[in-house]
């Protein structure tokens, strides 16, 4: 099963591949209507998909029907399939894994989101995947595409071509499983060449050591030398002493004070 398709869509397209064609192996994936593909020149899964799409112009007379590979894809199926699909070429090998992303999309397409979340219940699924696939049974009765039909009947009964290959309650419980698979969260592998890298603190700065830190001594050497200074410009000594006293004071505050706001020394003297 191709990777990309999760794994309750991988459970019901393995069991639509059993219905449809009678096996889910490998080989599965080769199977033409009427299991005629002994009679291609090449299996399906070593062509292309153009080529697949050319060769079943003829199929539907010389075998009664262009279903092709695993899911029975209808020729307007593939084609259809490649008009919505952008990234679809023409020189693409018809392998196993392309096959089951195109059998997921047709999943899509039938409401595979929706029945998972609760949109629509089962047996509104039931008959959507029994219109894409006529060896499916619709799960209640309702119009199908010739006629009414019962529950357990093909969608495409009274066609004189198809008929449902599964019990509706095999079909039920199937359904059961996808959903349960579903809405299992999904483990994802760690790679472990690459773990995931453990956030490392950052150091704290370092602060220098009062006696190393060139700011206090600076702002020292500036005080003394503006209470020097102010002593000789200003001629304090002929001043009254209570004025040189205040003078005095004033300059040695700031002088503290902006010595004192430096770290490294509110560190030292314990200051918060």
């Amino acid at each position: 099963m191709d990777k990309t398709v999760p794994p309750g869509a991988a459970i019901l397209l393995d069991f639509i591949r059993q219905t449809e064609v009678g096996r889910s192996d490998r080989a599965s994936y080769d199977v033409i209507y009427g299991h005629n593909q002994d009679k291609l020149p090449k299996p399906l899964t070593e062509m292309t998909y153009g080529e697949v799409v050319d060769a079943q112009k003829g199929w539907t007379k010389r075998f009664k029907s262009s279903a092709a590979g695993g899911y029975q894809f209808m020729r307007t199926t593939l084609i259809d399939l490649a008009n919505a699909i952008p990234s679809l070429r023409g020189d693409q090998p018809f392998e196993p894994d392309l096959q089951d992303r195109l059998g997921y999309k047709l999943l899509l397409r039938r409401g595979y989101s929706e029945f998972i979340v609760g949109k629509i219940d089962k047996v509104d699924f039931g008959k959507r995947l029994a219109q894409e696939w006529a060896s499916f049974p619709v799960l209640a009765a309702t119009q199908g595409d010739k006629r009414p039909v019962k529950r357990g009947q093909s969608y495409y009964a009274g066609d004189g071509l198809n008929k449902a290959l599964v019990k509706p309650e095999k079909v039920e419980a199937v359904l059961k499983r996808v959903l349960e698979a579903a809405r299992q969260p999904h483990e994802v592998e760690e790679d472990a060449a690459s773990p995931v890298p453990v956030p490392v603190p950052k150091p704290e700065p370092q602060r220098k050591p009062m006696r190393k830190s060139g700011r206090f001594w600076t702002w020292l050497l500036t005080a003394g030398g503006t209470i020097v200074t102010a002593l000789k410009e200003l001629n304090l000594v002929a001043l009254d002493w209570r004025v040189q006293i205040a003078i005095l004071v004033a300059i040695v505050g700031f002088a503290v004070y902006a010595i004192t706001s430096m770290p490294a020394v509110r560190d030292a003297l314990g200051l918060k």
